[in-house]
């Protein structure tokens, strides 16, 4: 995340802003931005990073989106769990193979009973994990297509 602060994964300068509402997504510590915050919008490939640790080669798969991270360097994730996962949102779950090419993905719609985000992401990734050609699931929020975390297949 740190080089994102320079320059994104699209080659442009990140220019950092106050954030004046909060509650934007911050990739670098998986959680929401509060109001005042330095926060910057930068664009981010996921899948290029990944290939470029595994020697995966993703092609046209390669894409880059829009993340928001702090303008400054912070302590990164703190908590465990599904980040984003607020009753009622919309997320979606591109899997991946080995080489990076996509193999299928699901619309995940968060139930809105407190408690039940994280048996709805227990089920949509054991789902996908259940083929074993997939290597890794992308998850995304729907309405901006923002990156939000990416879960690998353990092996073993």
């Amino acid at each position: 995340m740190e080089q994102l602060r320079e320059t994104d994964d699209a080659g442009r300068t990140c220019r950092p802003y106050p954030d004046p509402e909060g509650g934007a997504p911050l990739r670098c510590c998986l959680r929401r931005s509060e109001a005042g915050e330095r926060i910057a919008l930068v664009s981010y490939a996921p899948l290029r990073r990944w290939a470029a640790g595994t020697g995966a080669r993703p092609g046209a798969y390669d894409e880059q989106g829009p993340v928001f991270i702090h303008a400054d360097a912070c302590d990164g994730p703190r908590g465990t769990g599904y980040p984003f996962s607020g009753p009622g949102a919309l997320r979606t779950l591109r899997r991946y193979d080995a080489e990076g090419r996509i193999v299928g993905g699901r619309l995940l719609e968060i139930p809105e009973a407190a408690g039940r985000a994280v048996e709805a992401f227990d089920r949509a990734l054991a789902e996908a994990f259940a083929d074993p050609a997939v290597a890794l699931v992308h998850v995304r929020a729907v309405e901006y297509g923002c990156f939000h975390f990416e879960v690998r297949r353990v092996r073993r």
